[in-house]
């Protein structure tokens, strides 16, 4: 699923290319994923935003339009020159002609240019809502704050450890009402950098602990925006650049290859049914 750096990376891409643009067309495929599409047309492009995993296209007459990749969605801007970016789940569709088996709706703007919202597993959804309606919206409602956000601070972690302490402490950041935009890439590497295993109980954890893992998410996300994301395929991100956070990955899809801190094997287990990567020395799961 894609993350906060990569809706992040997309967000600033989009609105480099597509800010004053106008719809000229826009067509739902799958109608579930964009019941409004014929309302978007003619609509101006004034800017894009984010919230958590959520992108926000915002439009003229106070409408926005609202993005949600879920596990596999993809955003594919073609440009009329020739020239393509793409951000989301990587598949072969950011590369092949589209719309292809995947494409759910089409926006063409005015100077030619189209934008392929792609979802292999129909998960994903767009939604044209009053702008003022935004922050609304029944999932934006009990989104957590944004983890580079001010709002965000040991203490939101302390109330949502003691809310939930026994949980593993991974299930807990990977729950968007904890903090927004962190899913499983992040975690792994937050919880690494904070020296705390995903299968802790998220109660045992000390306040040295809590504030040391609340540093760690900062740091992780910071380091994934700074980096375009993450790419498992041969594609450019909405910036033009390939995504190459892996490159600086702690744990993540690094099972069998030495911890950068201790050189101890990296594993692969399950945490809250998630695939999850750690150090078994550096992140022990005993309370110390």
């Amino acid at each position: 699923m894609p993350e906060l750096p990569e809706v992040e990376t997309i967000k600033r891409g989009l609105d480099a290319e597509i800010a004053g643009q106008t719809i000229a067309e826009a067509r739902a495929l799958w109608a579930k994923s964009f019941p409004d599409a014929k309302k978007a047309i003619g609509h101006k492009v004034k800017s894009l935003d984010r919230r958590g995993k959520v992108l926000i296209m915002n439009l003229n007459r106070d409408m926005s339009l609202m993005f949600h990749l879920k596990m596999t969605g993809q955003l594919v801007l073609q440009k009329k020159g020739g020239q393509r970016f793409a951000g989301g789940h990587p598949t072969a569709s950011m590369e092949h002609n589209l719309p292809d088996k995947s494409t759910r709706a089409v926006f063409t703007f005015k100077n030619g240019d189209k934008l392929f919202f792609n979802d292999q597993r129909k998960f994903g959804w767009i939604k044209l809502v009053e702008t003022a309606h935004v922050n609304l919206d029944k999932l934006l409602v009990r989104m957590g704050p944004e983890p580079l956000g001010s709002a965000f601070t040991p203490d939101v972690l302390t109330r949502e450890f003691k809310s939930h302490a026994r949980a593993p402490v991974k299930a807990v950041i990977l729950d968007q009402s904890t903090v927004s935009g962190v899913g499983n890439i992040y975690a792994d590497e937050s919880l690494h950098l904070a020296k705390i295993h995903p299968a802790r109980l998220a109660g045992s954890l000390k306040s040295a602990e809590v504030k040391r893992l609340h540093i760690a998410i900062k740091a992780i996300i910071k380091l994934g925006i700074k980096h375009g994301g993450t790419s498992f395929t041969h594609y450019v991100n909405a910036l033009g650049k390939q995504g190459d956070y892996l490159q600086y990955a702690r744990v993540f899809r690094r099972q069998g290859k030495p911890c950068p801190v201790c050189a101890t094997e990296i594993v692969k287990t399950r945490v809250a049914g998630r695939g999850t990567h750690y150090c078994p020395k550096c992140q022990k799961l005993g309370v110390k």
